[in-house]
């Protein structure tokens, strides 16, 4: 009997498996649930990703989500042409999803845990391709655990979706490449797009694919193979090409803030792209094992320059004048990754020191995955709270106004905003022009404070807590104005932030 562990670097190794009738196969009546290890796995991910989904109050980029996703179609698009045009793929999702199932917390995360559901699927797909079935289970339970799966299958921004869309590329290419054919070049060329549009940086990809593309030509000399790749991805970039240049004209106000990497900006960041720092070394001890190649040394090279490639790429383009090395853009790395970690499981002998193992990462995984799903896991600010009071203290005609200035990043108008009453009509005292009618996340800053003050006699002051003023961390010229023209009514101090109730002086 020809022994399993040799069939992955054969050509015909998933064929070979089949007939083989080795003990890492399910005997035939059993055939059907193994061909299904991909729905369990990704109804398993979606369970896990969502629950508690709705509980942690949402953090800034979030709100940025749900305020892009709020405006029409029209707005939406205008608004990208200003800002934030690398995201408008997942905006524009997210806005026919809210239309339709509305915009609380859990509906606007809802469609980030379906999509890593959707990449568990194409994981165990490409561990079956790859590998085995055990590996297939091992990847399956193990991707499902991993807290950053939860953290951002939790998240309302498009990381979910470039994993989604990278690992269905991934899965995709290695069917192109065993049988080329239009049909199978095609989808991975969508997919190449798709994970362009909800994010560049996932673009990185293509280089380790190319280097397998490569590699198996090398090895196979398969007819035309590297040409029809080539052919895929230009096409796939095609609708990548006009997000590109416009995002290059954005990125200075974009990711400005991200500093060059050092060396060190290795350790930190495998540390951060697990969600989880007990997880992501016990999963780098797997990984550095020799285990995973026992279950095949092609699949575990190709799975090692998929997790590799891309994070060295960032850290050398990012030593440029943009940084592109951050965590969350590099998330798409994981599932090769949790795979390898799940090859150096299934290698273990005998099955149940891998069935242990894989049990303590995720006990050890708990705490985290506990963390993530609290109230203040993403904000140290209690925004519900200020809109309970102000809700309750509410008279029409209103005024409101939040900190914003040097710190209208952190969108504490918004966080307020979402949980009040659609009855509480406030009007922003300080914004000349709103976020909608300027095409922007911001509003325009009044440069003439006490003349938009005019006409309002009450205005809900909202700030950082820690102080006795009122007006900490405002411009001066608007604490000017509102010292100068109100008094302070009451004053109330919820988490991270004070709430007080002005009114006009005589």
């Amino acid at each position: 009997m020809t022994s399993a562990r040799t069939l992955p670097d054969s050509p015909a190794g998933a064929a070979g498996r089949r007939s083989a009738g080795s003990d890492e196969e399910p005997a035939a009546p059993r055939r059907l649930p193994a061909r299904l290890d991909w729905l369990w796995a990704a109804l398993l991910t979606l369970a896990v990703a969502a629950f508690g989904i709705g509980r942690a109050q949402p953090w800034r980029d979030e709100l940025a989500s749900w305020n892009a996703a709020s405006r029409s179609t029209g707005e939406l698009v205008d608004m990208l042409g200003h800002v934030d045009a690398v995201s408008g793929a997942y905006y524009l999702l997210l806005h026919g999803w809210v239309s339709v199932f509305g915009d609380s917390l859990a509906m606007l995360r809802l469609p980030s845990a379906l999509a890593m559901a959707g990449a568990a699927a194409f994981t165990v797909l490409t561990a079956r391709t790859l590998f085995d079935r055990r590996t297939a289970v091992f990847t399956g339970l193990l991707f499902a655990f991993v807290p950053a799966v939860s953290r951002y299958g939790q998240e309302a921004r498009s990381y979910a979706f470039v994993v989604l869309a990278v690992s269905a590329a991934t899965w995709l290419l290695l069917r192109a490449l065993e049988r080329p054919a239009l049909r199978r070049w095609a989808p991975y060329a969508l997919a190449v797009a798709a994970a362009g549009l909800f994010h560049v940086v996932s673009l990185l990809i293509l280089l380790p694919h190319g280097l397998i593309v490569l590699l198996r030509w090398r090895r196979d000399r398969r007819g035309r193979t590297v040409v029809a790749f080539a052919v895929t991805v230009a096409v796939g970039l095609l609708p990548v090409v006009p997000l590109v240049l416009l995002g290059q004209r954005q990125v200075t106000r974009q990711i400005s803030w991200i500093k060059t990497p050092h060396l060190r900006g290795f350790a930190d960041l495998w540390s951060n792209l697990f969600a989880s720092p007990t997880t992501g070394l016990l999963l780098a001890a797997l990984v550095l094992l020799p285990l995973a190649w026992s279950r095949g040394r092609r699949g575990a090279g190709e799975l090692l320059l998929i997790g590799a490639a891309p994070i060295v790429a960032a850290w050398v383009v990012s030593q440029g004048s943009t940084s592109y090395f951050m965590d969350r853009y590099l998330l798409f790395t994981v599932p090769a990754w949790v795979l390898l970690a799940a090859a150096a499981l299934a290698a273990l002998r005998p099955l149940r020191a891998g069935a242990l193992v894989l049990a303590a990462l995720i006990v050890l995984g708990l705490p985290d995955q506990r963390q993530m799903r609290t109230e203040w896991a993403r904000v140290e600010q209690d925004g519900q709270g200020v809109a309970k009071i102000i809700a309750k203290g509410y008279r029409p005609g209103d005024g409101f106004a939040p900190v914003r200035g040097d710190d209208k990043v952190f969108m504490i108008d918004y966080q307020v905003e979402y949980y009040l009453p659609q009855r509480v009509r406030l009007k922003d005292v300080f914004a000349e022009r709103s976020a909608l009618q300027r095409d922007d996340l911001f509003p325009k800053e009044c440069a003439q404070p006490v003349q938009c003050l005019r006409g309002t006699q009450r205005v809900w002051v909202v700030t950082w807590s820690g102080t006795d003023n009122p007006f900490h961390k405002f411009p001066k010229g608007q604490a000017e104005a509102l010292r100068s023209h109100y008094r302070v009514v009451e004053s109330k101090t919820v988490r991270g932030l004070t709430i007080s109730l002005l009114e006009r002086t005589a």
